[in-house]
C-alpha cells in the first residue's frame, strides 16, 4: 500500500467515525428532547372577582282568614272572617311594608309585602309572621304562618276535600308582572288547571274546585312570568260545629331527608279518631322509605316504619300506635319525597288541627318572628355527629344559648309577639310550635336566601 492509498483510508475510516458519533449524539439529543419539558408560552386572560351586588329581601304575607260559603246563594263567594295579628322584626329595624290587592275577598283586608332594603352591599335578615284565633258559628281554632318569599315551583302537602273540610289555595303574586300558575293535582284523581295572578294581587280558589274526588290530594304549583306565594289554607266542620282552622305553608322540594321536629301525637278520643297521620308521596320514582320518631330530647328511636311508596301515589300511614308524646320525625328515602304530618287534639266542637312540615337544615344566621298566640316555643333537631350551640336573641335584647346534642333534639320556651335571631355553631333544623287546648300551630325555620357568592368575570 502506498503512502497516498494509506492516507486516503485513514481518512475515510475518521468520516465514519465521525458519522456514527453525531448520529448517535442526534438520536441521543432526540430522545432528550421527548422526554424533556419543551418551553411555552402562555397569556393568562384578563378576570376580575366581582361578588354580585344582593337584592333586597322580600317576604310575601298571607292576608285575612278567608269564609268560604257563608252565603247560601253564593257558596263560592269568600269573605272576610278576620284580620290577622302581625308580628315582624329584622337585623336593620322593622321591614318595610307594602300592600298587595286581595279583589276577590269581600271586605279584604291588608295583604302584606315585606322589604328589607340592601345597606353597604348586605342585605338584612327580616322575618314576619301572622295569627289568627277564631270563635265564631262557622269557624274555631288556631292558625299561624310565616311571611315567606316568593317561588317559581312549590307544593302543597295536607289538603283534603273531605265532607266539611273548606281547604282554600291562596296565591300571591308580589311582582311587577303577571304570573301564569299551573295547579298539578297528584291523588286518586289526576287533574290540572291554571289561573292568571295580575301583578300586585293576591287570588284564591277552592282546593275541592280541582280535586274533587281525590282522597289525599298533592298540589303541585308552578308558576311562569313572576314567582307566587302559595298557602293552603283550612277549615273543618263537624256535623254543625266548627273542629279547626290551619295554615299551611307550600314545601319547595321533595327531599331524600325530610326532619319534621315538635310533632305531638295526643291523646286518642274514645271514638279511636286519628290523632297523628303522616302523609307522604314520591314524585318521580317508586321507592322505599323508613320513618323513625324519637321523643324530643332522646336520641333513642321510639318507633320506626318501614314504607313502599308508589310514584305519583300520595299515601297516608297512622300514627295511632306511637305513644303519647312531642317527636322529632326522621324520613330517610331511596328517591326524594314530599312530606307533611296532621295532628289533632280531638274529634269533636272546639278542637284544632295543624299541619307540619319538614324543616330544612341551616348553620347560617337566621330572624325568626313568634306572633301573638299560646306556649310558643322552638324545637331544634341535630342529625349530625358533634353537638350544636344555638345562640337564641331577643333582637336588640338579650341571648340565651341552647345545646342540640348530637342526634338528638331540644326544645326552647320563647314569648310572643317577639323577634329572634339564631346563631349556630353546627347544623341543625329547627320549627316554631304553639300549642293550648283548642289551638295547634306549627311550620318550620326556613334558611335565609343564600348571600350572594363571588364569581369570576374574564372580560
Amino acid at each position: 500500500m502506498t503512502a497516498n492509498r494509506a492516507f486516503r483510508v485513514a481518512a475515510t475510516s475518521a468520516r465514519v467515525v465521525t458519522g456514527a458519533l453525531v448520529a448517535a449524539a442526534c438520536v441521543a439529543g432526540t430522545v432528550l428532547a421527548i422526554s424533556a419539558s419543551l418551553p411555552t408560552i402562555a397569556h393568562e386572560p384578563a378576570q376580575a372577582d366581582v361578588t354580585p351586588l344582593p337584592g333586597d329581601a322580600v317576604l310575601v304575607c298571607n292576608g285575612d282568614f278567608r269564609a268560604l260559603g257563608r252565603d247560601p246563594l253564593n257558596s263560592l263567594e269568600m269573605v272576610s272572617a278576620a284580620s290577622p295579628r302581625f308580628t315582624s322584626g329584622g337585623t336593620a329595624g322593622a321591614p318595610a311594608s307594602t300592600s298587595i290587592t286581595a279583589d276577590d275577598l269581600v271586605g279584604a283586608g291588608e295583604v302584606r309585602r315585606l322589604v328589607g332594603e340592601v345597606q353597604d352591599r348586605t342585605a338584612p335578615l327580616i322575618a314576619g309572621t301572622e295569627s289568627f284565633a277564631l270563635a265564631e258559628d262557622d269557624l274555631f281554632g288556631f292558625a299561624a304562618a310565616p311571611c315567606r318569599p316568593a317561588s317559581s315551583e312549590s307544593w302543597l302537602v295536607g289538603g283534603t276535600v273531605e265532607t266539611g273540610a273548606k281547604d282554600i289555595v291562596v296565591l300571591t303574586n308580589p311582582g311587577a308582572v303577571p304570573s301564569t300558575v299551573s295547579l298539578s293535582v297528584f291523588g286518586t284523581v289526576r287533574a290540572s288547571t291554571s289561573v292568571i295572578v295580575p301583578p300586585d294581587t293576591q287570588v284564591s280558589l277552592p282546593l275541592s274546585s280541582i280535586a274533587s274526588g281525590s282522597e289525599v290530594p298533592i298540589v303541585k304549583v308552578t308558576a311562569t312570568g313572576s314567582p307566587v306565594r302559595a298557602v293552603l289554607q283550612s277549615s273543618l266542620t263537624r256535623t254543625l260545629d266548627p273542629a279547626g282552622i290551619d295554615l299551611q305553608d307550600a314545601v319547595a322540594a321533595p327531599q331524600r331527608h325530610p326532619v319534621i321536629p315538635g310533632v305531638q301525637v295526643l291523646q286518642a278520643p274514645a271514638d279511636g279518631s286519628e290523632m297523628a297521620v303522616l302523609r307522604l308521596m314520591s314524585p318521580d320514582a317508586d321507592t322505599e322509605a323508613v320513618v323513625t320518631m324519637r321523643k324530643v330530647g332522646d336520641s333513642t328511636s321510639t318507633t320506626q316504619v318501614p314504607v313502599t311508596l308508589a310514584a305519583d301515589q300520595p299515601t297516608e300511614i297512622s300514627l295511632a300506635s306511637v305513644p303519647v308524646g312531642e317527636y322529632v320525625v326522621d324520613i330517610e328515602a331511596e328517591a326524594p319525597v314530599l312530606a307533611g304530618i296532621r295532628e289533632q287534639d280531638g274529634s269533636g266542637p272546639q278542637t284544632d288541627f295543624a299541619w307540619l312540615l319538614p324543616a330544612p337544615e341551616f348553620d347560617d344566621d337566621v330572624v325568626v318572628a313568634i306572633p301573638d298566640g299560646p306556649s310558643p316555643r322552638l324545637v331544634f333537631a341535630n342529625d349530625e355527629d358533634e353537638d350544636a350551640t344555638v345562640e337564641v336573641a331577643v333582637l336588640g335584647g338579650e341571648s340565651s344559648s341552647v345545646t342540640v346534642p348530637a342526634g338528638s333534639s331540644a326544645s326552647f320556651e320563647v314569648d310572643p309577639r317577639t323577634s329572634y335571631s339564631l346563631s349556630t355553631s353546627g347544623p341543625v333544623h329547627a320549627s316554631v310550635r304553639m300549642t293550648a287546648a283548642g289551638a295547634l300551630a306549627g311550620w318550620p325555620v326556613w334558611p335565609e336566601a343564600g348571600a350572594q357568592q363571588t364569581i369570576t368575570v374574564y372580560p
